[in-house]
């Protein structure tokens, strides 16, 4: 039977990683697909070491594996120090702060069930679903990024820097990658976009954004990395 593997970094959410579980869970997949969980504490200070545990014990159901860093190692390291132990079809990258919707898996998961993509983005610039309105620089630096990746690669995306990211696993296992943090977003599709016949897609998707009192970890110096990544990986795949 065909499975989505759902890979979710957590750092200090010791507050919101039972509520994240929990629409995971609700989501009901189509084509009856099943799902993986892969939670990864990145060496949280807060009990979200904890609270992932008791939300298993009570969920014995669901099939959740949990991993712990012993070093913070930052988002995209806990991704590939865990990737191989997804065994699955597709894989899709889940923020535990609850600014993506899991019930939107199956937008993502439509174009590669229905033989049209290989990899499909979910982007948050469409506007045909709900967004929250923050910031306007924050905006304005996502565009301009993408702007620059699609440049260099030759893509037309309009949210490079998207979490929302769905693999078929035969072509992310078959990525080396390199960066921890932010900087993954450009690498990632820096790389891909080099791969004869690559069949990329993207969708809409709703946003529910958190602003930096929410804890919201992305600052300046990430967009100014991200610049020299979009550069350094257009330059080595070449």
């Amino acid at each position: 039977m065909t499975k989505l593997s759902i890979i979710i970094p957590a750092f200090n959410e010791e507050k919101t990683i039972h509520l994240i579980l929990n629409k995971v869970k609700d989501v009901n997949l189509i084509w009856w697909m099943k799902k993986e969980i892969i939670v990864i504490n990145d060496y949280s200070s807060d009990d979200t070491s904890w609270a992932v545990k008791r939300y298993i014990s009570s969920n014995s159901e669901m099939n959740i594996q949990y991993y712990e860093h012993v070093e913070n190692k930052w988002k995209w390291a806990a991704i590939h120090t865990w990737i191989s132990k997804a065994t699955w079809d597709y894989l899709i990258i889940q923020d535990a702060d609850l600014e993506y919707d899991p019930q939107e898996y199956n937008l993502l998961l439509k174009p590669v069930l229905d033989w049209y993509a290989d990899v499909v983005y979910g982007s948050r610039f469409m506007w045909w679903k709900p967004h929250r309105i923050l910031f306007f620089f924050h905006s304005i630096w996502n565009k301009f990024l993408t702007f620059l990746s699609n440049m260099l690669s030759n893509l037309n995306l309009t949210d490079m820097e998207t979490c929302y990211k769905l693999f078929r696993s035969d072509i992310i296992k078959n990525i080396e990658l390199k960066e921890n943090r932010f900087w993954f977003e450009p690498e990632v599709t820096q790389k891909i976009a080099r791969i004869k016949n690559i069949r990329i897609y993207e969708v809409w998707i709703s946003y529910y954004g958190r602003t930096y009192d929410e804890w919201k970890k992305i600052n300046w110096k990430d967009w100014f990395r991200a610049i020299y990544c979009i550069f350094r990986y257009w330059l080595f795949n070449k």
